[in-house]
């Protein structure tokens, strides 16, 4: 009652702005997160308080399309305050009974010739969305979006952790950009993104003892994928679309909506520490699924020759001992990966297949997406671009007892491309396969929208560490970024878990690790996907501990809660994770020195646990540990090294 109440009251308090200063505010249910629209001169913003503490300064809201111009000399027209609630179940996430509650602020703007805007958004604890909705324009039945005025504008002393949108056909083979540069951390507002394309979502701030996560969701095969311009000189950053040359400069930049119509959502995740950055589900809470699966969907780990073998091992023999490895290891599947057409064919291809399917292996296969948007030249390639070849392939697959697609080099955000995508995963429903995606874009609410999805790479992902030595030495401080950044908002394919010290085939060559055992058993709760590749090879069963192998056996990939427990982005983390009954707690450090941290966990209902650590030097331990009377336990994390409890 006292909750209804309240609500009233806001309802009363925005109607009295509107009509004396054409301003409104709408609070989450918790009242501590506050949105602010302002109409000024006809130009149209907001800004975001929490805690009494500005965030976003005014930054502007609005769009311009090539039949409508909603940027400026808008009148306000009404505003309407709801509550929206909802709870789903989501097996591919970092929860899997999700319950949400916001208060929905949509505000009506009409232009000079009467055509309508509707800026709606969504405050929920924690958690601030807005959108742009386009009914009916008498009889304009579709626009075409030139720009979106949308923005972020944060206070000076605010620091950032980004990562920069690289050059469309830059990289290897032209296929960038992919979603797979370098972050920054703690940059100074206002630096300059490396390329000077702006950066990709998600992105991270920090102002005070506060943080800001921007990313998107709902992005389908009705809009592009956006990133973040380059920042101005007083701290705003914008919504930019894709460049012209991605996907080869075939399609447009601008995305074209059928009326009416709403936008995706750009998403905020708000907070005074890091917990509610990392448990943010807002990417879900906001979408709905555009079609049902078909098939019921099986989960779990798998084995792959490529990433540590390479591809001198797409052949026969090495593939049936990576089956062999998968069947040891009780692993649900293998990846088969790239080249296997050139290198198998498609009758040796369906020996392979068959001896999967009688050791209980089930497969997911690669393909090239390539049509004609990069020189990506690893086959099979023109299976996945275009109705008639997918679907004949994807019958094929199905009849080989296949569950899944791992589709590669995808290069670009225009709205041309995110409806590849989606034609993917719609034709892989009706065949009963899972997909992943690699050399992608980030997934954007995916997950709930697209049953049949698994995980998207869109992250400087396990294969770097074999290619360049960089990648090795910084393995860990870019693992105490992902947790914080992009595993926050999405499933995220690494294909990790490399036991062996150097990398290459026999163990005996190549870039050298850096990392402790402890550390890549860890990495397979922080980073969350509900398919996992990992990279253990056969070596790995007799020259890694027992139990490493062992834990390897058992660690799920799927979790039905996440709760995070200490960390800050690029220094340190340290995450619970729940499959059913059994809690499972992984850190790792990047700093320099030895981290000790004094662990409450008070959601256990088991005070005898099992410790994994990489002691001094980095060697593996594993003992029996209890938690003391207030649930608490003291452990030291090594620099590059990890802990698992569980």
């Amino acid at each position: 009652m006292k909750h209804n109440i309240l609500i009233l009251i806001f309802l009363f308090i925005a109607f009295i702005s509107v009509a004396q200063e054409q301003k409104i505010s709408v609070f989450s249910p918790d009242n501590l997160l506050q949105v602010t629209l302002v109409e000024n001169g006809g130009n149209v913003f907001y800004s975001v308080n929490y805690k009494d503490v500005e965030l976003l300064q005014q930054s502007p809201l609005g769009l311009v399309a090539v039949r409508g111009n909603f940027s400026e000399n808008l009148k306000f027209i009404s505003h309407k305050l709801q509550t929206i609630s909802g709870k789903y179940t989501l097996n591919r996430t970092k929860q899997s009974e999700i319950e949400h509650k916001s208060n929905e602020l949509v505000c009506s703007f009409a232009n000079p010739q009467k055509q309508q805007i509707d800026i709606v958004f969504r405050v929920s604890n924690n958690n601030v969305a807005f959108c742009y909705r386009i009914p009916q324009i008498s009889d304009i039945s579709n626009i075409i979006v030139e720009r979106e005025l949308s923005g972020f504008r944060f206070a000076e002393g605010t620091s950032t952790f980004l990562t920069p949108q690289a050059p469309a056909l830059s990289g290897w083979q032209h296929s960038k950009p992919s979603y797979e540069e370098e972050y920054t951390a703690d940059a100074p507002l206002g630096t300059p993104s490396k390329y000077g394309e702006g950066y990709t979502f998600p992105a991270l701030f920090h102002y005070q003892n506060f943080w800001l996560l921007l990313s998107e969701t709902g992005v389908s095969s009705k809009y592009c994928g956006a990133r973040l311009s380059e920042v101005t000189t007083d701290g705003l950053f914008t919504i930019a679309f894709p460049q012209m040359l991605e996907n080869n400069g075939v399609g447009s930049v601008l995305p074209a909506m059928l009326l009416p119509a709403q936008t995706p959502w750009r998403t905020i995740a708000v907070g005074d520490n890091l917990k509610a950055i990392v448990e943010t589900t807002a990417q879900f809470d906001l979408v709905e699924p555009l079609y049902e699966a078909k098939y019921d969907y099986k989960f779990g780990r798998g084995t792959w020759s490529w990433i540590m073998w390479q591809d001198a091992s797409m052949n026969y023999k090495d593939q049936i001992t990576f089956v062999d490895l998968a069947a040891t290891l009780g692993y649900e599947f293998i990846l088969i990966d790239a080249l296997w057409d050139k290198n198998l064919g498609y009758a040796k291809m369906e020996e392979l297949l068959q001896y999967a399917k009688n050791k209980g292996v089930a497969p997911f296969v690669w393909y090239n997406s390539n049509g004609f948007w990069n020189d990506a030249p690893q086959g099979p390639k023109g299976k996945m671009n275009t109705a008639i070849d997918r679907k004949k392939e994807m019958a094929w697959l199905q009849k080989m007892g296949v569950k899944g697609i791992k589709v590669d080099f995808f290069g670009g955000d225009k709205q041309e491309t995110m409806r590849l995508y989606e034609d993917i995963l719609s034709d892989a429903n009706d065949y009963g396969l899972m997909v992943i995606f690699h050399g992608a874009t980030l997934p954007r609410g995916w997950e709930r929208m697209y049953p049949n999805y698994v995980g998207s790479e869109a992250v400087l992902a396990s294969e770097n560490l074999i290619f360049t030595q960089h990648a090795c030495d910084n393995e860990a401080f870019n693992a105490c970024l992902h947790p914080f950044i992009r595993n926050a908002v999405g499933s995220m394919e690494f294909g990790g878990v490399l036991l062996n010290k150097r990398l290459n085939r026999d163990n005996d060559g190549g870039t050298t690790r850096k990392t402790g055992d402890i550390f890549q058993l860890a990495t397979a709760v922080l980073f969350q996907n509900a398919v996992q590749m990992f990279a253990l090879t056969p070596n790995n069963l007799t020259e890694q501990p027992a139990f490493e192998i062992d834990f390897m056996k058992t660690v799920p990939t799927t979790w039905d809660e996440t709760i995070f427990i200490d960390g800050y982005p690029g220094k340190y983390v340290v995450l619970a994770r729940r499959n059913g009954e059994k809690w499972y707690i992984a850190g790792v450090n990047a700093e320099k020195q030895t981290k000790k941290i004094t662990l409450k966990l008070d959601f256990l209902k088991e005070k005898n646990l099992t410790k994994f650590t990489d002691e001094k030097g980095l060697l593996p331990k594993t003992e029996n540990v209890k938690l003391n009377k207030n649930n608490e336990i003291t452990v030291e994390i090594q620099s590059n090294g990890g802990i698992v409890l569980f």
